[in-house]
């Protein structure tokens, strides 16, 4: 009688658990091994810098399983363990406990770690990194009112603490070292339109900003920077970036570059070997390979790699987009902004606005939205549908905000 498949996912984040659930979902009835170096069950980190950094929720309410559903469905949870290396030739894992596993099919879902701020060799206690559920936890007892909280980078991570500890009464102080705030994955205008709310909210940004030291002893005091200010501090927040543990796939010979390297199915260059999530470089429609740090593309491919795995054989196109909330404010992003698409600007209520990217034949192919509370969500959906479409569209149009998307969607169809 032959053995049961054993399919096991490394990294029990977004992509893992969604992975670990889809195969449940789809009726797989051999073992499902997941493995994860944190001692919860699988949760979504949007709420980590929002909602649980604000006392708003729990962590229970931001898990992709309740306790009770997670027992009933078989999965076996690894707890607070790594994988230490991976044979691929022998369908192999060496656990940092020292014992081993073997699997018939593997998926690689680490997702990354925080990048860090060169701390000049100093073991400050008073730095904070936001990653993890138990990063939100011990951050939010620190964001208490008046104190004084100093980010380091006007990224989304940065922005959103920014705007959580603003609501529960600290003093915020945000350095970014480039010449706008997202400038790495907004346009312009959305970056201005979110140094203009944070500004009106209290924040104090530094643009172009250069730390020259930190100054204490065990605690940051104060940070000087470059132009000979000294900004007080009382926590200080980094938010920098994420940096892909590709580390494991590597040191096993799979192909590796800014993330791991797979095909369209999700499949790396070893047999049997799947990655997904921020981890994943994966080839999209203009043939280069692009990697994705958002809820979306982890819950997307998470799903796909398990269905992959069990010999769906889909290939990965989803559209990609994202969202991020400050105050009442939210924006949104959907499919590719492409830096030599035009951009057609069309205006909404309270301040809130479209920008939509058309390519060369008047094709949408991205689109950003910023409104109060959820309000650009409808026009961001269709445009997701119009980017799918692949038909021209009537660029005067688009930019007349009294003619309807949905009858512009319409015609598409007709």
């Amino acid at each position: 009688m032959s053995q049961p498949e054993t399919l096991v996912i490394v990294g029990a984040g977004q992509a893992g658990g969604r992975a670990a659930l889809t195969l449940c979902e789809a009726g797989f009835t051999g073992r499902i091994v997941l493995i994860g170096d944190e001692a919860h069950l699988p949760y979504e980190r949007p709420p980590l810098s929002k909602a649980l950094l604000k006392g708003e929720t729990d962590l229970a309410a931001c898990s992709l399983f309740s306790e009770a559903s997670f027992i009933a469905s078989g999965i076996e949870h690894f707890k607070c363990v790594r994988v230490s290396a991976i044979d691929p030739a022998a369908h192999t894992l060496r656990l940092s406990d020292g014992s081993s596993l073997g699997y018939s099919k593997l998926l690689l879902a680490m997702g990354g770690a925080s990048r860090t701020l060169d701390l000049q060799g100093r073991g400050f206690n008073n730095v904070r990194y936001l990653r993890t559920a138990d990063d939100a936890v011990t951050l939010e007892k620190k964001l208490t009112p008046g104190t004084r909280l100093v980010v380091v980078g006007g990224g989304f991570i940065g922005l959103e603490v920014a705007s959580s500890a603003r609501e529960r009464g600290c003093e915020v102080t945000v350095l970014e070292a480039g010449s706008r705030l997202a400038a790495r994955a907004l346009p312009e205008r959305l970056s201005e339109a979110l140094l203009t709310l944070h500004r009106r909210k209290g924040v104090t940004i530094h643009l172009g900003a250069q730390i020259a030291r930190l100054n204490g002893t065990d605690r940051v005091q104060s940070v000087a920077l470059a132009s000979g200010e000294c900004v007080p501090c009382d926590v200080l927040l980094v938010g920098i970036g994420m940096q892909p543990n590709v580390e494991l796939a590597r040191e096993a010979g799979l192909s590796t570059g800014s993330g791991i390297k797979v095909d369209a199915y999700l499949r790396t260059s070893a047999p049997d070997v799947y990655a997904a999530g921020d981890v994943c470089e994966f080839p999209r429609g203009d043939g280069q390979l692009h990697r994705q740090e958002t809820w979306r593309n982890a819950e997307a491919q998470g799903r796909l790699a398990a269905l992959n795995m069990l010999g769906q054989s889909e290939p990965f196109n989803s559209v990609p987009g994202f969202w991020s909330d400050h105050y009442e404010f939210g924006l949104q992003t959907v499919g590719v902004l492409a830096a030599d698409a035009r951009i057609i600007e069309r205006e909404g209520a309270e301040d809130g606005f479209l920008l939509l990217y058309m390519d060369a034949h008047s094709k949408l192919v991205g689109a950003s939205g910023w409104g109060v509370g959820n309000s650009v969500a409808k026009d961001i959906k269709l445009c997701e549908r119009l980017i799918e479409s692949q038909v021209s569209l009537p660029v005067e149009q688009l930019a007349d905000a009294s003619v309807s998307l949905k009858g512009l969607l319409r015609g598409a169809h007709a």
